[in-house]
């Protein structure tokens, strides 16, 4: 790794590492911590600190294993896009097309809290593209905010071990109604699992072996899966989230007994993956070069360019858009595309980057973004929940661009 060749200065990176330690390691709010970054398809800087688990001699290293939640889901856009590229399915396909259990379902009037749903037709049916940009109407169980959330919690939607399959969860999702009608508003939800469902009926694989096939092994993404094999559990991390009763982490899924080693019951577009920073790194170079990487091309590079564009109607961002009271972004300037977040106005999310940056990240923390312009991308990994309770996104991008020479 030669930093400076790459155009960054070494001592200001090496701040990068001596500010999480500090902040993060040190005062027990993470648990551990690693950072990758690299520019023009090479590697400039991949640090690891803090223990992989719980008074464990071993640390992180290259090898580790994170619960990489909703970065899985860029990963299911593109699977997608590959079908679209096949003339399999399209972006404006009404969803019902594919999965006719969602045909009708209507629109959040009334009800709830025991008292049955009253709901309204929707105008235009949900499309592909609301899916893939989050104006489904649909939303998760855990932002609390609604009676329809309070019916995904009792129904157990979108949860790894909630007894649903996918096809079952489609079914189960299909009962319920929208919050709002297709395309109306923006909301951080399940559309991307559903979009695994229309991966498995289109393509007439499990959405497990669908990836497995057509991105991780041409890819050479040979430790991303939904369930970590029985010889590679002494790799993966202890997760833990914040107790807000205790004040302090606790832990959540131990590395050494993880529900992650076990066959999950929803195999989530959404949430689902294990995989390593390197691994992730593949997936975020491959999308940096338009589509291929070493000399095996996954996706064209227009399919790219469409992925990338913000797709949210009347070009707005998510500030206006947005009716969610989570989601793994700054509304502000921030548009939506088909499957990441993409940067409109610079100065509206008031942190450095550029315009065209597209990125996401994962509720136990973990995060990533790529910057065309810059021609670089970082992905940073440790594993707490919510990934909302520091501002450790915001801190590490402005780092690693202030590191730029």
């Amino acid at each position: 790794m030669d930093a400076e060749r790459l155009g960054f200065d070494p001592e200001r990176l090496r701040r990068v590492d001596a500010f999480v330690k500090e902040r993060y390691l040190d005062s027990g709010k993470f648990p551990h911590a690693q950072l990758l970054i690299a520019r023009d398809g090479e590697i400039a800087h991949f640090s690891h600190q803090g223990p992989l688990r719980e008074n464990g001699a071993a640390p992180v290293d290259e090898r580790s294993l994170f619960r990489i939640a909703s970065m899985t889901k860029p990963i299911t856009s593109a699977a997608f896009m590959q079908l679209v590229e096949a003339g399999a399915v399209a972006v404006d396909t009404p969803v019902h097309h594919v999965l006719p259990e969602l045909r009708g379902v209507g629109v959040y009037q009334a009800g709830g809290a025991g008292v049955p749903f009253v709901t309204r037709a929707t105008t235009e049916p949900m499309r592909m593209l609301d899916l893939l940009r989050h104006t489904s109407g649909f939303t998760y169980g855990f932002q609390q905010r609604s009676n329809i959330d309070a019916a995904y919690r009792e129904a157990k939607l979108g949860e790894r071990d909630g007894g649903h399959d996918l096809q079952a969860f489609v079914a189960a999702l299909a009962r319920l109604p929208l919050e709002f009608p297709p395309g109306e508003a923006w909301n951080y939800s399940v559309s991307t699992d559903v979009i695994g469902a229309v991966i498995e009926r289109v393509s007439g694989k499990p959405l497990d072996r669908y990836l497995a096939e057509h991105l991780f092994t041409p890819l050479g993404m040979h430790d991303t899966f939904f369930q970590v094999p029985a010889d590679q559990v002494d790799r993966l991390a202890d997760c833990h989230v914040w107790d807000s009763h205790q004040r302090e982490r606790v832990m959540f899924d131990p590395g050494a007994d993880s529900a992650w080693a076990r066959p999950p019951a929803l195999l989530s577009g959404g949430g689902g993956l294990v995989s390593t920073a390197l691994d992730y790194h593949r997936f975020c170079q491959m999308c940096a070069n338009g589509g291929t990487l070493d000399g095996v091309r996954v996706l064209g590079r227009k399919t790219l360019d469409l992925m990338r564009m913000n797709h949210l109607p009347n070009r707005a961002d998510l500030s206006s858009m947005s009716r969610s009271l989570f989601s793994e972004t700054q509304n502000a300037g921030t548009g939506f595309g088909l499957g990441f977040a993409v940067v409109q106005d610079v100065a509206r999310t008031m942190m450095p980057g550029s315009v065209g940056e597209y990125y996401w990240g994962g509720m136990f923390s973990t995060a990533f973004f790529i910057d065309p312009v810059e021609r670089l991308h970082a992905v940073f990994m440790t594993q707490l929940s919510p990934s909302s309770l520091y501002p450790i996104r915001r801190e590490l991008k402005t780092m690693i661009y202030a590191a730029l020479i």
